[in-house]
């Protein structure tokens, strides 16, 4: 896996410099702003483009090549920190400016996020995805333990507009690597989906998914509570501890140290324990740390504290994007993950700011404090939602649907179109076809029906109607090419009911435009 390893090994140097910028970003506002609400404004100006784009972001990933959607991403990305490292060398950044730039900049990531996690995926084989996740973590959080000290050093050296400039070049190396690559584009015979379209598409996924649905409650309560420790670091190190910015990029070190350690047990804790245990034990270890944190006296004992505090946040984001490319198909990998990346950076957005105004209110440990029982009782009430590794699943499309057939041309986007499946039923197994049809149901409106039911004919108790109404012709057609293997066993189970000789009998109908 050359490419995989070429992209870590670039990418490894970009987080370093995204690491060391985000040292210089926080360390320069307690310079030109020194209150603990402004010092968290910059964690929310990162986190708050990642919420507002995440949609977007994410139909833009299945829609258009993500080779060149990364390219422009990643030049998007130096400017915007080319431009920071201007300002702050010629002596003209405000607090508004820090502010406004660095959201600029956290645009350019929005927009590169999920198309940089679904690109995984081509790059690795399906066994080995949850290692190459992992391994990217590894990247972000062995960056994370030395570029805040080499942010840190650069800072007492140079001053932060060198931090900039650090960062700008470092995406060079990304840029390089991806004008080589040569993707093999996905075969598909129709036209592209649209902006919206596709956005709707992957919400309508998302919302038919219990299992999806699982892993973002967990991740929701989990990051706003958690978000406290990052949003507030910069803080603890100068207000509480009294520490430079050597000090901060030290305590950000240990951050980065304990996570690139927790990769490495990873997969044996993985061979033990199951994806829930996991989440569990990392969000108990986690709100452990924020309480120790609020009133530990040393920094020693902080910077051990912290260190945990890393391992479990790694070992949490893991299974959590893990457990989300294991459970979704290609077609709308890009969007189960921008969903996933909106709802953790809006966490991280609102959570920032919740808990900066609450220490600027209460102080900083008792911010600390609340954010540590908050995660405590986040934890109680979301043990019950199961975690699936989706081990079991085959996502590859069945291209078992054959193509509807027509007596003349349907315009593409011509609808709504209603789709009836009639099977003949033995009452006495009913109830097991109920249950079936259940999840066919969720299959049905994931892959696209906007609605579903299931009729009774009242003349003929055997009888019964699948009907589902689609968007358009265009988008029913998708669902034939959305099918995935696990799905068809699905499907096949229902169809296994029907006692009559000939197959059920499908019937397609578009709404007739009247004059």
């Amino acid at each position: 896996m050359p490419l995989f390893r070429a992209l870590w090994l670039a990418t490894l140097g970009s987080n370093m410099g995204t690491w060391i910028q985000d040292v210089g970003a926080a360390w320069l506002m307690t310079s030109l702003a020194p209150s603990p609400a402004m010092v968290a404004l910059v964690r929310a100006a990162s986190a708050a483009p990642m919420f507002l784009l995440a949609l977007p972001a994410g139909a833009l990933a299945d829609v258009l090549d993500s080779r060149r959607l990364l390219l422009f991403t990643q030049s998007w990305m130096l400017a915007a920190a080319a431009a920071l490292a201007v300002f702050a060398f010629a002596d003209l950044m405000t607090p508004g400016w820090l502010l406004g730039l660095t959201f600029a900049l956290a645009l350019g990531t929005a927009l590169n996020a999920p198309a940089w996690q679904s690109i995984v995926a081509e790059l690795v084989p399906r066994e080995q995805l949850p290692s190459a996740i992992a391994l990217n973590s590894v990247s972000i959080n062995l960056a994370r333990s030395i570029g805040p000290a080499v942010g840190g050093l650069l800072i007492a050296a140079m001053g932060p507009a060198a931090t900039f400039a650090l960062n700008a070049v470092s995406f060079f190396g990304v840029i390089l690597v991806l004008y080589g690559w040569r993707r093999t584009p996905q075969p598909s015979v129709l036209p592209a989906e649209r902006m919206w379209g596709a956005m709707r598409a992957g919400l309508r996924y998302v919302r038919h998914s219990p299992a999806v649905l699982a892993v973002l409650a967990r991740s929701a309560l989990f990051t706003v509570f958690a978000s406290a420790l990052l949003a507030l670091l910069p803080a603890i190190a100068r207000f509480e501890f009294g520490r430079g910015p050597a000090g901060y990029g030290v305590l950000l070190g240990f951050f980065g140290v304990g996570a690139v350690s927790a990769a490495a047990l990873l997969p044996r804790l993985r061979a033990k324990l199951t994806a829930q245990q996991l989440v569990t034990l990392g969000e108990a270890v986690f709100a452990v740390a924020l309480l120790l944190l609020a009133w530990v006296p040393f920094i020693a004992l902080a910077d051990l504290i912290v260190f945990f505090a890393g391992g479990a946040w790694l070992t949490l984001l893991s299974t959590f994007n893990a457990s989300i490319l294991a459970l979704v198909p290609g077609w709308v990998r890009g969007r189960a993950l921008s969903v996933s990346i909106l709802v953790f950076f809006g966490g991280m957005t609102a959570g920032s700011a919740l808990w900066g105004y609450v220490a600027v209110l209460s102080g900083i440990p008792i911010a600390l404090t609340i954010s540590a029982v908050g995660a405590l009782i986040g934890l109680y009430f979301t043990r019950r939602l199961h975690l699936h590794s989706g081990e079991a699943l085959d996502l590859s499309p069945s291209v078992h649907w054959p193509a509807p057939t027509v007596v003349k041309a349907v315009p593409p986007e011509h609808g709504p179109v209603v789709v009836t499946v009639e099977y003949l039923i033995d009452p006495e197994r009913l109830r097991h076809f109920r249950r079936v049809m259940k999840r066919v149901q969720r299959i049905r409106r994931r892959d696209g029906a906007i609605s579903w039911g299931l009729l009774a004919d009242v003349a003929d108790p055997a009888r019964y109607t699948e009907t589902f109404v689609v968007e358009s012709w265009i988008e029913h057609l998708r669902q034939h090419e959305r099918v995935t293997v696990t799905d068809r066993a699905v499907l096949d189970k229902a169809r296994s009911f029907h006692q009559g000789t000939e197959p059920p009998r499908v019937t397609h109908f578009v709404v007739e435009t009247l004059p």
